[in-house]
């Protein structure tokens, strides 16, 4: 059974990391073939090694995903007893940060290149007896390398949501951008054939925008996780809705008073740490901290590593927010 440390999966979600696993192996196929197509055809165009570039940058995201896949199916040890799935944090941050170094010095080089006046030189080549403008074989390669990534993109970002992975949410959302990035580029190579000198390097600045914007995005979401703020989900567009439902189920046990939460994100899992005040004068059994912690567990596949604390109040020092005056009604620790 395929499992994230000692998480097992349920058979949806198994199913899901199969898919995903061979979509990834699917997309470093294929931009292998992209970059070796865009290196042969790319010239002195500055759009076309901002391609090749942007094309050679989507190798990091599925590559971080299985080395992040692997590394999260070790179980704890003694020198990690949080298990590995920090892994994924460490992967999305090793991508994000690739994206936003290259991004910038594509947007520097680019940009010095169009203040410089660069004019790139698209020739003529023979092929088969016929010769031809070296900006049509441009064009078609970009064409080939516009549409595959698209639809690995759309085929991943489901996947995503299932596992909680946020490196292949970052994967799927540069291939379902790169159409972007070839529309661009073949802008560019039309514009250079048709005289207008700038556009080639203006598309290399469009493209370099792009990347870094992907990577300040990216750099943000995943550096926010490794300092374990708020849980969020898979794309950072808000808190994850798993937060309330964790207190509003431990709130509506009959021997809890007041419960709340900090959760923090651990790459495909959560670690939860729950503190609940009883209702007066009731001292909760060990069976019922037991069924307390497996409500938890049973809301989701994320939910294993789970803790719940009894206090006399809610701590407002560990739970930033909460209302100092909650022990007034809480639990007596005297009784």
């Amino acid at each position: 059974m395929a499992r994230f440390g000692h998480t097992e999966l349920p058979p949806q979600v198994q199913a899901a990391l199969r898919r995903a696993v061979r979509l990834a192996w699917i997309t470093i196929g294929f931009f292998a073939t992209a970059v070796a197509l865009l290196l042969l055809t790319m010239g002195d165009s500055k759009a076309m090694q901002a391609a090749v570039v942007e094309n050679t940058l989507s190798f990091i995201p599925p590559i971080a995903f299985l080395f992040a896949v692997r590394a999260t199916k070790h179980r704890p040890s003694p020198r990690h007893p949080y298990g590995y799935h920090r892994a994924v944090g460490v992967g999305h941050l090793v991508a994000a940060t690739a994206l936003f170094g290259l991004g910038a010095f594509l947007l520097v080089d680019s940009a010095a290149g169009l203040l410089s006046g660069h004019r790139a030189s698209v020739g003529l080549v023979e092929i088969g007896g016929q010769v031809v403008w070296s900006g049509w074989l441009m064009i078609a390669v970009l064409a080939y390398t516009a549409l595959p990534p698209v639809l690995l993109g759309r085929a991943k970002m489901p996947l995503a949501r299932h596992l909680h992975d946020r490196v292949l949410y970052a994967d799927a959302e540069m291939n379902k951008a790169d159409w972007m990035t070839t529309l661009g580029a073949i802008a560019g190579i039309i514009g250079l054939g048709a005289g207008l000198w700038w556009a080639d390097t203006a598309s290399a600045l469009f493209i370099a925008g792009n990347i870094l914007r992907d990577g300040v995005r990216n750099v943000r979401v995943a550096t926010a996780a490794l300092m374990d703020a708020r849980v969020e989900t898979y794309d950072g567009s808000g808190p994850h809705p798993l937060l309330p439902e964790i207190d509003e189920t431990l709130s509506a046990l009959p021997w809890v008073q007041a419960a709340q939460s900090r959760v923090r994100d651990q790459g495909h899992v959560f670690h939860v740490e729950s503190f609940v005040v009883p209702v007066q004068g009731h001292t909760p059994t060990l069976a019922e901290m037991t069924r307390a912690r497996e409500a938890i567990i049973d809301l989701d596949w994320k939910l294993e590593d789970v803790v719940v604390v009894v206090v006399a109040e809610l701590p407002a020092r560990m739970l930033p927010g909460v209302q100092e005056d909650v022990s007034s009604t809480g639990y007596d620790a005297s009784s």
